[in-house]
């Protein structure tokens, strides 16, 4: 976890909290820019490693989507405060939909990020043949055993680089910290049961499809928040098509999409600056003043 807050914080009061989640294959790093802006917009910025993941312990369960959520939603209340704005990235924004069905009440707003509502990715991956055939061979394919595993891992995590090149726009992947960032991805994915513990949550997303489990959450979901949403995304993202985003908005009573012209699937990487006005323009719509400690 990166924690970032804001130069002249006063002590006893606490800016308006922010956490920030990473997707497919990320570590907090992955969402920096965004962390770093909000911060310096007077905002209590965090960006975790979701259990599983880089930094975070590393449990053998609990990469279902009701538990990743209510570890956000705890951590919330361990930092001091009541509620957030989530902003989450791909899975990671899978994670923030779950986590306002929840626990509404911690959650001020949520921006998602290349991640439609769980309902909107279900309907387009059974609907929609260009959005199927993005998403169900990498989907399918984690679903066998030790496999998928030893790809991730093979030749130095090369797996993960490729990936990332795969779903960026056209002119990332030519850049210094393109070469950067696959990098230190390739890097986070070889820590020790990182490869394994990453895919327990993209199982589970397709393995309870057909469990009571899945109903259930199904069940649950299919309410409308009330919670403001923002979903941003990748002007040439090919992975989750923008369509497939702005579809959510059946499922929240106040949505708003933007495009970030110019990224694929990784906004927050690709266009920093841009993804980042977005991001703390939207926190400061629904955040409230400054406040102290919960009771």
């Amino acid at each position: 976890m990166a924690e970032s807050l804001p130069a002249d914080t006063v002590p006893g009061v606490l800016p308006p909290l922010v956490v920030l989640i990473h997707g497919l294959d990320g570590i907090w790093w992955t969402m920096r820019a965004p962390m770093v802006a909000l911060a310096e917009a007077g905002f209590h910025a965090v960006a975790v490693d979701l259990r599983g993941h880089g930094d975070s312990d590393k449990p053998p369960r609990g990469y279902d989507a009701w538990t990743l959520s209510a570890d956000i939603t705890n951590l919330i209340r361990a930092l001091g405060h009541s509620s957030a704005v989530i902003v989450g990235q791909g899975e990671g924004g899978f994670v923030a939909w779950t986590a306002a069905y929840r626990r509404p009440r911690a959650v001020r707003g949520l921006v998602v990020v290349g991640s439609p509502h769980p309902l909107a990715t279900r309907h387009a991956a059974l609907r929609d043949p260009v959005q199927r055939r993005a998403l169900a061979p990498r989907l399918l394919a984690d679903q066998a055993p030790r496999l998928p595993e030893r790809r991730l891992t093979a030749n130095g995590a090369a797996a993960v680089e490729d990936t990332l090149r795969a779903r960026s726009g056209r002119s990332w992947p030519e850049t210094a910290d393109f070469r950067e960032s696959a990098a230190l991805l390739r890097r986070a994915m070889l820590i020790p049961k990182v490869a394994h513990l990453s895919l327990e949550s993209r199982r589970w997303m397709v393995r309870s499809q057909l469990r009571p489990d899945g109903r259930d959450f199904r069940r649950t979901v299919s309410r409308v928040v009330d919670q403001p949403v923002l979903g941003i995304s990748g002007a040439e993202d090919t992975f989750i098509r923008p369509e497939t985003v702005r579809a959510s908005a059946r499922w929240a009573r106040d949505f708003h999409a933007e495009l970030v012209p110019g990224a694929g699937h990784y906004p927050a990487m690709e266009s920093p600056a841009a993804t980042s006005r977005l991001i703390v323009d939207f926190a400061r719509r629904v955040s409230g003043p400054p406040s102290g400690p919960p009771g």
